[in-house]
């Protein structure tokens, strides 16, 4: 393909997004690319250049500072920095007006987390997280919620974030049921609502369990072999979509489930594989970029002395 033709067809990625009818790719340029189950997804990784960093609160950096492959934030320093500067989630303002809520999230056995989001902002927050199953616990004012967070963190020991990498692993070995999978959230909403140092400003919500399941396509997921830990120039991505969870697409290729955190996408300049850019390009043959295998525990086989 002439050099022209290939830059003419160059897309920048900006992130997946949870819409109303699912999740779905963004392009700088603002155009979608919806992933419902069974869609193919193909792009290469344009040679010749690096990844970028994507600036801070929409506006570019100003020297296109280089990032390193493996950030999820694909932010230089200083961009970062400008970005966590008004930052509910980074804890650096206090005077929000808006109602926030306290949730319980659930993302596997023994991975529950508490976390605050506007409330006018719904369940996004949690989708965009990869939440299996969550409940509101509280409603009010930003401070308050802030403090529901650090009263939990220190009296029943709930962090405030799970890492991605432990997400994963357990998507396919979740329980079956509803029921099942929103029992420990039971458990912690009852104890939390019991504490006595609870904020007087805050509201109690009622326990009602919302299952993400059947929204993510993780019911019969197949194990995923491992995850992809970075884009490089050149490399491909090929494969169909079985499940979308949070930023995370679970691809089905040749050597099996793979698992693409769509955030390490953003800062790089990518180009069609047999297709329409983030859309339903042919099979390209190659899955050729960096993943991280996920290590499988051998049944009777005994990791240390003791």
């Amino acid at each position: 393909m002439a050099q022209t033709s290939r830059a003419s067809q160059t897309w920048k990625c900006s992130g997946l997004r949870w819409a109303v009818d699912g999740p779905e790719l963004k392009w700088d340029g603002g155009r979608g690319s919806p992933l419902p189950r069974g869609k193919r997804v193909a792009f290469e990784v344009a040679e010749g250049g690096g990844r970028t960093c994507v600036g801070a609160r929409r506006h570019a950096c100003p020297v296109r500072a280089a990032v390193p492959e493996r950030s999820t934030g694909a932010r230089c320093e200083e961009c970062a920095r400008l970005d966590r500067a008004h930052s509910v989630a980074a804890d650096t303002i206090a005077d929000d007006p808006r109602p926030y809520h306290v949730y319980l999230a659930w993302f596997g056995p023994g991975l529950l987390k508490v976390g605050i989001t506007a409330e006018e902002r719904g369940s996004a927050r949690l989708l965009e997280q990869g939440a299996v199953c969550f409940s509101w616990l509280g409603l009010g004012p930003l401070m308050a919620a802030r403090r529901s967070e650090e009263l939990l963190r220190a009296a029943l020991r709930v962090p405030d974030r799970i890492p991605y990498g432990e997400k994963r692993v357990v998507r396919s070995a979740l329980p079956t049921s509803a029921a099942e999978r929103a029992a420990e959230i039971a458990d912690l909403h009852t104890r939390a609502l019991a504490l006595r140092e609870w904020p007087e400003s805050l509201h109690r919500e009622p326990y009602r369990p919302v299952d993400h399941v059947d929204v993510f396509g993780l019911a019969g997921l197949p194990a995923a072999v491992g995850e992809v830990s970075g884009l490089v120039a050149g490399g491909v991505v090929s494969g169909e979509v079985v499940a979308v969870a949070g930023p995370d697409l679970h691809l089905a290729t040749g050597r099996g489930v793979v698992v693409l955190d769509t955030r390490l996408m953003t800062g790089w300049e990518l180009i069609p594989a047999g297709g329409e850019a983030g859309g339903d390009g042919g099979d390209t043959g190659g899955f050729t970029v960096p993943v991280r295998e996920f290590r499988r525990e051998v049944p009777g086989v005994q990791e240390g002395l003791f």
